[in-house]
């Protein structure tokens, strides 16, 4: 009879488990998922306006701190590598403990890291006794730590509160926010540039100048700050809940949360726990010694990382390339007159770009992910970014002699079809293709891979960009943008091992739906405050080698 009760109380179990994720992915959509997007969105606004606002300010710093005026390579490479480097670690670290403590607990630290970051570069200081490029350097490291939490973390809390039927365009719409972020720095940088302008015409040390990138850089801070409260107050996923710390009246809360708009934490009773694997070392070997998964890692990982050189090495340089193809630059005979129309023409000219084909490929890709797929979205993207490229590459000399208006088009529709494409799928499937279990974990190492090929970019970039003529003349990018296509037909490869995730659940992409029911076992467990803090160091020791 007890074998009877067991196996009645296992069926139990796992049809309520079905019954909460079905709740969740039958949801119709309703203002917690847009506020959803909006919390994770405004992360990812903050973090492309910090880390794109360095492209325009990096010149600016330049003209008030570097001999001559002007930013020497190294100083250039170490404050737009600085972040990568730190979002890297970032991506792995968050991803890490986002699966080991839960994604409640760590959002919102990767945040108030922003925040702290942001403000120590606005008060950097420079003196006899120390530097400000390093005082820089180290605080966009450290602000790089937390943009690179934010990658898995949101990506993560997104899916997992998302739909089915509109899981894509909630990620979508998240990831989309950086178009917007990049574009308002560009233009917050033209604003106060302006407001400065009769002041850094008049002066010959420029010094206003100071104030202008301080400006800009601080205003990055108070959307991250609008953002925080929001953050740090979001319940936990119901399926970490239920899949981590297999907690089954909790999940249920939890996701009827996405209806209710109330929650409840549920202690001090008596509840059901679903039996369900443990993140461990041996579990992730065993798991990924299977090549049907280890194959998605590879895909989702060299994915981002092909696409990151290009993408990368095209945002953080605009301003040289705009540069080099006559865009933008002054002809003023006042020394004075012409720093500020060199730095103004800077900011104008990535507003173009971001207008004319960052935002537009991001809401293209938002209108047709759930539509037409992710996987033939990246196919093509990837497909015409090789295409775009070789033509950039081999047909420089006479784009940039002949028709300079050809060359910022194609430019352009560069930037478009990373962003429909790409850009957009790289971050998508590896929040929806992994286990509840290593799902964080998994995404942020297909984002570090990214930020691994973002800081090869940089570095590339900033070493070969001149070779074969003078300094600053980019006698080389005609060979980085053939590099760049050489990348983009890679990537096409990396994405057949991809499977395709439109319309189908979380569950029935990993694995973890089992239509007999015995991927989910239960038992009763008393939480009373003493047995949570045993739970939650019982599940810490389980995981602590994942």
């Amino acid at each position: 009879m007890a074998t009877v009760n067991t196996h009645t109380s296992e069926i139990n179990s796992a049809e309520r488990r079905r019954a909460a994720l079905a709740e969740v992915d039958n949801a119709p959509f309703g203002w917690y998922h847009v506020k959803t997007c909006l919390i994770a969105g405004v992360g990812f606004f903050t973090d492309a306006y910090d880390i794109f606002a360095i492209n325009l300010c990096s010149a600016m710093i330049g003209t008030i701190y570097s001999k001559g005026g002007k930013v020497t390579a190294n100083q250039d490479l170490g404050l737009k590598v600085a972040s990568p480097v730190g979002t890297l670690v970032g991506q792995l670290l968050f991803g890490w403990l986002a699966d080991v403590v839960g994604r409640k607990k760590m959002y919102g630290v990767e945040l108030m890291l922003i925040l702290v970051a942001t403000f120590g570069q606005v008060v950097a200081g420079h003196g006899p006794g120390v530097n400000i490029f390093g005082v820089l350097i180290l605080w966009r490291f450290i602000m790089g730590i937390g943009i690179g939490g934010d990658y898995p973390l949101s990506a993560i809390i997104t899916s997992e509160f998302a739909a089915t039927k509109f899981r894509g365009r909630m990620m979508n719409a998240v990831f989309a926010m950086q178009g917007f972020g990049q574009l308002s720095a560009a233009v917050v940088a033209t604003i106060v540039l302006s407001a400065f302008k009769s002041a850094i015409e008049r002066q010959a040390d420029h010094h206003s100048i100071d104030y202008v990138w301080r400006i800009v850089i601080g205003i990055g801070m108070i959307p991250g700050a609008i953002a925080l409260y929001y953050r740090l107050t979001i319940p936990e996923t119901p399926r970490y809940t239920m899949d981590v710390e297999r907690n089954l009246e909790q999940a249920e809360q939890d996701a009827d949360f996405i209806k209710s708009g109330k929650f409840e934490r549920i202690e001090d009773r008596v509840t059901q726990k679903v039996e369900v694997p443990k993140a461990t070392r041996r579990d992730f070997m065993r798991y990924y010694s299977k090549w049907s998964n280890l194959k998605v890692l590879i895909g989702t990982s060299y994915s981002w990382f092909a696409l990151d050189i290009a993408f990368y090495g095209l945002g953080l340089n605009s301003s040289i390339i705009l540069t080099n193809i006559g865009f933008g630059s002054s002809s003023s005979k006042n020394p004075n007159v012409k720093v500020y129309e060199t730095l103004f023409n800077a900011c104008v000219g990535n507003i173009i770009l971001s207008v004319a084909g960052l935002i537009p490929g991001y809401w293209v890709s938002f209108a047709l992910i759930d539509f037409w797929g992710r996987k033939p979205i990246q196919l093509m993207g990837f497909i015409m970014l090789t295409i775009i490229f070789v033509i950039l590459g081999f047909g420089y000399d006479a784009l940039t002699k002949h028709s300079v208006g050809a060359f910022i088009f194609l430019y352009c529709l560069a930037n478009f079809f990373q962003n429909f494409g790409p850009n957009s799928t790289t971050f998508i499937i590896p929040g929806e293709v992994f286990p509840t279990r290593y799902r964080s974990t998994s995404h942020g190492i297909s984002a570090a891979s990214g930020k691994l090929g973002a800081i090869i970019a940089q570095v590339g970039f900033a070493r070969l960009k001149d070779i074969g003529g003078a300094t600053g003349s980019g006698a080389f990018i005609k060979h980085i943008m053939e590099i760049f296509a050489f990348f983009m037909l890679t990537g096409i490869f990396s994405t057949l091992l991809l499977p395709e995730t439109k319309g189908k659940t979380l569950e029935q992409l990993n694995g973890e739906e089992d239509p007999e029911d015995e991927f989910v076992h239960h038992d009763h467990e008393k939480h009373s405050g003493s047995d949570l803090g045993s739970g939650l160091r019982e599940r810490k020791n389980a995981s602590a080698d994942v």
